[in-house]
């Protein structure tokens, strides 16, 4: 249940005074909810500075125009001769009048509020008009007795369409007078605590700014409301792992005769980081809990190598395996990988995705469901009602960000308290692996196989188009094949983007070569084909859009060109380098830009011509994204935060992963005062739905 101390801040805003459905629905679209929390947690994007106090004289000087604040007599009411004239207030102080200036006024308004032979603070834009001074509308009018010098420093809000900054402050200024004073869920102890102000003072401190300093993400206010939110959502991922390691799974034990007999076929010598994830997976396999592990790596780091040893170990336990990928390429393709990995043990591996029908589903389904299937690799369709296991262990979800939490909990329905293993192609910077994984046990694949050579990277502009063209013709005349990606699949009135469609046939017409073309809205068959062909040497240069980024797997391609490389972003174009100098031979990848580079551009394509360390350019890829969307990450499950900006605040985010683990590592979390008074943080910042869905996951 919500404490009911945080009743006030859940509460409607219609429940503020002066706000109705109708204004209470602008409010909603700006402070991203309806409730009087969503007001307190919109941060301002500014102020407003009214404190610079002129006379009427230093008005007209030109110095000091623009925005100020008078102090003045009002003298008379002079009213338009028409409606359509404006009304005029005769305002003035010991150096000199100045005209208030209104268009389409209410005259008994004017008269109550700036009634003649009494003194009042005005504050608006003061301009020359003619040989007179006058403020237009002026947005603050007050008795001198009301308002403070503080009163003049004014945050601004975000705003939409029929909602003004007076409006939108008076609302924020209700929503405030709601806070609670919350009990204290910071230990005392900890240093960072020690200048911090008590929650709710942080609150009204940073919705009363005195200068642009304190908007800034390092303001100490900012800060504390920063690791609250922080330690929230860390909380919420702690609670979930214990919850998780509590409750009883399956110990999946083998004698390792499968496991060896696997490493034996393979091809190559496993890297060290292929080892130490593998016995980390199996560790937690072999344990009496649920595993749940990432494993993330640079592309070509042999990530679908230890899902092959994972899965043979679940085979010597006597489970079956799902792997889950978000496309039919990418399933077919970690078959492809598996079967002869997998066959030197015995297993059988088999593919199931939505374009299997008739007799060859039934067939397939029925393997499934009897257990002669050991592994079977899929798409969504792996977690219909229709497909049922025999004894399902092992669940492995590629790119498992792609996928929902409701689609993850389906497919692990599918059998008695499975493990699972997420696989991602995307290295993650550890912030983010933090803010994003927290919750699960994380292995790193930081080495590559040995052998590849790292293509060379050059930078070209789009001006050299036509010596790329020719360079790529006398490259695959020697017998070398390549990628040539464009970022869209047509042309666009508003995009000058090169279309895959174009240059598909301009390399056909100019080059004495077999050119295929793939792209997002091919038929699934037609995509699968094109694949294969590409892959078995049919096809010398492939024309494609982003869907090779994950899943077109050809070895022995040495070339890749990246079109309009200057509107990727910097993983992206990893991944996609990533294609090639998958084998012995030396490969290369063009970034030919168009235009000129902005200075973000330029870094990336530097970056790219530096390093072909993944776990540096993720990075690097942070810092150049700030926390707007780190990697594309938002869909995966970063959250959405109100006070923390991870690019400011990221060394923030260990000391509130420790102090969670901590508390979510006693006997009874959540119990005694402290206890208490985080459960109320959790609920605060609406993690305790976050705790409910991670514990079914």
């Amino acid at each position: 249940m919500r404490p009911e101390s945080l009743f006030p801040l859940f509460a409607d805003l219609t429940s503020l005074s002066g706000v109705g459905p109708k204004l209470a629905a602008l409010l909603e679209k700006v402070f991203g909810g309806g409730r009087v929390k969503d007001a307190v947690f919109t941060l301002p994007t500014g102020i407003i500075d009214r404190s610079r106090r002129v006379t009427i004289a230093e008005c007209g000087q030109g110095g000091a125009s623009g925005l100020v604040t008078l102090d003045v007599m009002i003298e008379a009411h002079v009213p338009g001769a028409t409606l359509k004239q404006p009304y005029k207030v005769r305002a003035s102080d010991e150096s000199g009048f100045l005209h208030l200036v209104f268009f389409h006024a209410r005259k008994d308004y004017l008269m109550r509020t700036l009634p003649p032979g009494e003194r009042r603070i005005v504050s608006g834009k003061a301009e020359r008009f003619g040989s007179e001074i006058q403020i237009v509308h002026p947005d603050l009018v007050a008795k001198p007795g009301e308002i403070s010098t503080d009163d003049l420093i004014q945050p601004v809000y975000p705003l939409t369409a029929g909602l003004t900054a007076n409006t939108a402050r008076k609302a924020v200024r209700a929503a405030l007078e709601r806070v609670p004073d919350l009990p204290e869920w910071i230990d005392p102890a900890m240093p960072e605590a020690a200048s911090w102000p008590l929650w709710a003072d942080a609150v009204r401190a940073v919705h009363a700014p005195r200068s642009a300093a304190d908007l800034e993400p390092g303001n100490i206010a900012r800060t504390r409301l920063a690791f609250d939110e922080l330690l929230a959502h860390q909380l919420a991922l702690k609670l979930a792992r214990a919850s998780r390691k509590a409750r009883k799974g399956r110990a999946f034990t083998g004698s390792g005769e499968k496991v060896r007999a696997v490493i034996a076929a393979a091809p190559f010598t496993p890297t060290g980081a292929q080892v130490r994830a593998f016995e980390a997976a199996k560790g937690d396999m072999e344990a009496a809990t649920r595993m749940m592990r990432l494993v993330h790596g640079d592309v070509g780091s042999g990530k679908t190598f230890v899902a092959a040893l994972c899965a043979a170990h679940a085979a010597e336990a006597g489970v079956q395996t799902a792997l889950m990928a978000p496309t039919e390429i990418l399933a077919r393709q970690h078959a492809a990988v598996l079967t002869p990995l997998l066959a030197a043990a015995g297993i059988r591996v088999v593919t199931l995705t939505g374009r299997d029908k008739g007799r060859a589903r039934e067939e397939l389904t029925e393997a499934i469901a009897n257990g002669e299937a050991h592994v079977v690799c899929g798409t969504h369709a792996l977690f219909q009602d229709a497909i049922a296991f025999h004894d399902l262990g092992l669940v492995i979800i590629d790119e498992q960000h792609r996928f929902g939490v409701s689609d993850r909990k389906r497919l692990t329905a599918k059998g008695p308290l499975p493990d699972t293993l997420v696989m991602s192609a995307t290295p993650i910077p550890r912030t983010l692996t933090l803010a994003v994984y927290g919750d699960l046990d994380v292995s790193r694949l930081d080495e590559k196989p040995a052998g590849r050579i790292p293509p060379t990277t050059r930078v070209i502009p789009g001006e050299r188009l036509d010596d790329v063209i020719e360079g790529l013709g006398r490259a695959v005349a020697k017998g070398e094949r390549a990628y040539w990606v464009c970022p869209l699949v047509e042309e666009s009135d508003v995009s000058d983007l090169a279309a895959a469609e174009e240059r598909h046939l301009l390399l056909s017409n100019a080059l004495r070569a077999r050119v295929g073309l793939l792209h997002g809205r091919m038929p699934a068959r037609d995509k699968e084909r094109i694949a294969r062909s590409f892959r078995d040497g049919e096809i010398d240069i492939l024309v494609a859009t982003t869907v090779i980024e994950v899943g077109v797997d050809a070895p022995d391609a040495t070339i890749m060109v990246i079109e309009h490389a200057e509107r990727f972003g910097l993983a992206q174009l990893h991944q996609l380098r990533g294609r090639v100098g998958r084998g012995d031979k030396p490969s290369s990848c063009l970034l030919v830009y168009h235009g000129k580079l902005g200075e973000t551009a330029q870094r990336r394509l530097e970056i790219m011509r530096e390093s072909d360390d993944g776990f540096f350019i993720a990075e690097e890829d942070w810092k150049l994204r700030g926390s707007g969307d780190p990697l594309g990450l938002r869909q995966s499950g970063l959250p959405d935060y109100r006070f923390a900006d991870l690019a400011a605040h990221a060394s923030l985010l260990p000391i509130a992963s420790d102090y969670a683990k901590l508390e979510a590592s006693r006997e009874e979390p959540l119990q005694g005062p402290r206890g208490q008074a985080l459960r109320t943080l959790l609920y605060l910042f609406e993690r305790d739905e976050g705790v409910k869905l991670m514990r079914s996951a």
